[in-house]
């Protein structure tokens, strides 16, 4: 559960991180998606000092913003406004990238996120089909989209962000959009290791921010809706070792590092990022 991925209104002219590895993207074309907030605005920051030519997605146009305030550090950040739970969105970011910088390097999925939180007795079958939506199609129809360009250039890497609430309570919709996310990491690695392409992903667990300016869903209203939220806060942070949330930068770190070449050598994998939570 990617819990508060935050605003950025405050935070989309804020400076680079205190954190980094200078040039470890230098010439590499970094295409982002939900990068107007949250981790995605994190990981836009951090490959940013790290030399990277970034395409930042999002279907808010905050996103714009958050490019505006990071080419003020003199970084080339193209953004794109899309709709990625549709195929056709996914395909008119990658284009975008592609008319900009000729190719894409490596794609970072971020998109997803609880809408509700409640027990899956509770679910109707419209909102089942609403988290689906929102957490394993975009992933999947992004991959779509940019495989081939990845491998028409003989090489590239994908990082999904998935979660560690495939195990967890109250979220059986999300949890199986992000199993998902997991299952497709594992299979495409295998058929783009001919191609020289990387598949990996990230598990983030429970991971403090600031309030969301685009919200997922309605916040929770009853008190009955407030203590199904509450069990989840409690079990995300009893099932880390470290009885904690994690930080944006404490979820970007990671994410960079699979993404960079010093992990080439690492494909199928997904890496918890939960404090020991391993989901």
């Amino acid at each position: 559960m990617n819990a508060g991925n935050g605003a950025v209104n405050e935070t989309a002219t804020a400076g680079l991180p205190d954190s980094f590895h200078p040039g470890r993207f230098a010439s590499k074309v970094v295409l982002i998606t939900g990068a107007a907030q949250g981790i995605g605005w994190a990981v836009a920051r951090r490959i940013a000092a790290e030399g990277g030519d970034l395409v930042l997605v999002d279907r808010s146009p905050l996103v714009h913003d958050v490019a505006e305030g990071l080419r003020a550090h003199d970084v080339h950040a193209l953004s794109v406004t899309a709709d990625l739970e549709a195929f056709e969105g996914a395909m008119s970011a990658v284009t975008a990238a592609v008319a900009e910088y000729g190719r894409i390097d490596v794609l970072i999925n971020n998109v997803g996120g609880t809408i509700w939180a409640k027990p899956f007795e509770h679910y109707s079958p419209e909102e089942i089909q609403k988290e689906i939506q929102r957490s394993l199609f975009p992933t999947l129809w992004m991959c779509r989209a940019a495989f081939p360009e990845m491998i028409k250039g003989g090489k590239g890497t994908i990082v999904n962000v998935s979660s560690v609430a495939t195990r967890g309570l109250n979220r059986v919709p999300y949890a199986g959009a992000k199993g998902g996310v997991k299952a497709i990491t594992s299979a495409l690695a295998m058929e783009g290791a001919p191609h020289g392409i990387r598949v990996v992903a990230t598990a983030p667990g429970g991971t403090e921010a600031p309030e969301r300016l685009v919200k997922r869903g309605p916040a929770p209203d009853s008190e009955q809706e407030k203590t199904w939220y509450r069990q989840i806060v409690e079990q995300t942070i009893d099932s880390s070792l470290m009885k904690r949330y994690g930080t944006l930068d404490e979820q970007a770190g990671p994410i960079a590092f699979l993404a960079s070449d010093e992990a080439s050598y690492i494909t199928g994998s997904t890496l918890p990022v939960a404090g020991g939570d391993l989901g």
